[in-house]
């Protein structure tokens, strides 16, 4: 596991990591600098995954809530 600030991330931020670097190179190869301006934004399964991987590093994977 990768360490930052004395912390050993988890899988789920881990996979963050993974997804935040193919949003941004998705982003860059069109020319974007966010989402909400491509065409495809709405059924676009990279973003889709993006959201589910970003909710997943905040709830651990867990349904439901997730504390802040």
């Amino acid at each position: 596991m990768q360490k930052i600030d004395n912390q050993e991330k988890d899988k789920f931020e881990l996979h963050l990591d993974e997804m935040v670097i193919k949003i941004q190179s998705c982003q860059k190869n069109k020319d974007l600098i966010s989402c909400s301006k491509c065409e495809h934004y709405f059924n676009c399964e990279l973003r889709t995954d993006y959201v589910k991987s970003v909710y997943n590093s905040m709830s651990k994977g867990d349904t439901g809530g997730f504390e802040f």
